[in-house]
């Protein structure tokens, strides 16, 4: 593996430890994936910075403010990783009041607001809420058990695109059809088909890169998951890289990755989740190392893509933790 991978990885493994020494008894699985938003931003971690953030947050919301629950740590890491965490903090809540005109209030919602601060002004936020929550609906709409309050991020991500509702839907549509014939359906293939159709490929090019990089991977003897790992491989195809290529760069990863604290032995991260944070980290090495360098709309969509497959990762750490906040809950 080349110099400029491993040096990444040894930048995610302390930053990762850093945020878990600065807060412990976090679920397990939000450390790595905070560890990439500041690797994303290029930016170290900072204790005291965190600790800044926390402080705002702190002074500024209420005791059950659905930016205090399991966003809390997700949530602080994106304003210590930014360069003005005071403004990007008052905008998020800005925009958070705005969006919930048009959606009913929750951590996802609050994410939302966050992500979208630093890219949508707040005259903006009404018009995006009411676009976001029409396409909410029309997802629960076609995927009634499936689409939850989570969705509402993608929604409203989506809601950026040019391209008209109908055109949005009929792509997402497409690419869960044609995903669903290789892959469980279920809240992994729906966000990957969300993820999917932030790219104005066609959506039979689409799927077809995504079974092609995930059958490359077990081609090389590798194991990636089927569910909630999906959208991190979605977003990789959205870029100029063959299968082939990608999946020996991702096993590459994954078996360094095996020989790092916190993955290797029986108490490490399991199989699935490593290489799928191999496949996390390859992104990240692509777009520093200038692979989507190029302004066009191509580049710009796969970048997009994978913020948003990120954004996947980390609702689904949410509601992991939701949920294991709620069953120790009723073991007391």
């Amino acid at each position: 593996m080349n110099e400029s991978l491993q040096a990444l990885v040894a930048r995610f493994i302390e930053d990762r430890d850093a945020i878990r020494a600065a807060f412990k008894l976090e679920n397990d699985y939000i450390y790595p994936v905070c560890a990439q938003i500041f690797l994303a931003a290029d930016r170290p971690v900072e204790r005291e910075r965190l600790e800044a953030c926390k402080a705002l947050v702190k002074s500024t919301t209420g005791v059950f403010s659905n930016f205090r629950g399991n966003i809390k740590l997700p949530l602080l890491c994106v304003l210590a990783a930014g360069d003005d965490p005071e403004e990007r903090w008052a905008k998020a809540q800005r925009g958070y009041a705005l969006l919930k005109d048009a959606f009913s209030g929750s951590e996802y919602l609050a994410l939302a607001a966050l992500l979208l601060s630093d890219t949508v002004s707040e005259d903006g936020f009404p018009a995006l809420g009411a676009r976001g929550r029409d396409l909410f609906k029309r997802m629960r709409k076609e995927h009634p058990f499936l689409t939850g309050r989570e969705d509402s991020v993608f929604a409203l991500l989506l809601a950026q695109s040019d391209r008209s509702d109908d055109e949005l839907i009929e792509d997402m549509e497409r690419c869960y059809g044609l995903l669903r014939e290789h892959f469980p359906g279920g809240d992994g293939l729906q966000t990957a088909s969300h993820v999917l159709a932030l790219s104005t490929e066609d959506p039979t090019d689409k799927a077809f890169r995504v079974v092609s990089l995930y059958n490359a991977i077990e081609a090389a003897g590798g194991k990636y998951g089927k569910t909630r790992q999906l959208p991190i491989l979605a977003a990789l195809t959205l870029g100029q890289r063959f299968a082939e290529d990608l999946a020996r760069d991702i096993l590459e990863l994954d078996g360094f990755l095996a020989t790092q604290k916190g993955y290797k032995g029986v108490f490490g991260m399991d199989k699935r989740t490593r290489i799928m944070h191999a496949a996390m980290l390859l992104s990240l090495s692509d777009q520093s190392s200038g692979q989507r360098a190029t302004v066009n709309a191509a580049a710009q969509q796969a970048t997009l893509a994978m913020i948003a497959a990120q954004q996947a990762l980390m609702c689904a750490v949410i509601a992991s933790s939701a949920a294991a906040n709620a069953a120790s809950g009723a073991s007391h």
